[in-house]
């Protein structure tokens, strides 16, 4: 939220937060009078989750159930934003298909937003293999259609009392 405060993201703005799932993003800008989001994720079931905690809000959101190391988009979206699905993708197909999906489904000036584990923060998450970021490199894999405006490293406690690093950017498409 503090990166969609910071862009003054107009409520109008067609937003999409990929890897969505249960996150609680949806909830807030709905409660913000977002008009436009769009929720994508892989699991069926964490959508069927958010779907249920929002009741009637639930009919507010598009909902798309994609993998988004292969998802194209047919809408172009103001506002792109990733909190922890990027870092899952640990092939150079995988990756370029994202790079080549934030290309085409963002619009001119439009803006992405993308948290990744850093560089000091865990190899694995949930048992999976992650790729891990640095500010630089997140800035060298995109700098051919966006500008860097704001990124922060953010230590994150989980309930399990661990803490995980993360690197959060926010870009402006050219």
């Amino acid at each position: 939220m503090d990166f969609i405060e910071y862009f003054k993201v107009p409520k109008a703005a067609k937003i999409i937060d990929v890897g969505g799932g249960d996150s609680f993003l949806v909830d807030h800008l709905l409660a913000l009078g977002y008009e436009d989001i769009t929720v994508l994720d892989i699991s069926e079931v964490a959508i069927d989750k958010a779907k249920e905690r929002l009741g009637n809000l639930a009919k507010k959101v598009k909902w798309i159930i994609a993998d988004i190391a292969n998802f194209k988009s047919s809408q172009k979206y103001d506002v792109w934003h990733d909190r922890a699905a990027f870092h899952f993708l640990t092939e150079k197909k995988e990756i370029q298909n994202y790079i080549d999906a934030t290309k085409q489904g963002i619009t001119i000036e439009g803006i992405l937003i993308i948290g990744t584990f850093s560089e000091d923060g865990p190899k694995k998450c949930s048992r999976i293999d992650i790729t891990n970021y640095s500010q630089d490199s997140l800035n060298n894999l995109m700098k051919d259609s966006f500008k860097n405006v704001k990124s922060i490293y953010v230590d994150h406690k989980t309930p399990f009392n661990t803490v995980q690093n993360f690197v959060f950017s926010g870009f402006k498409k050219i």
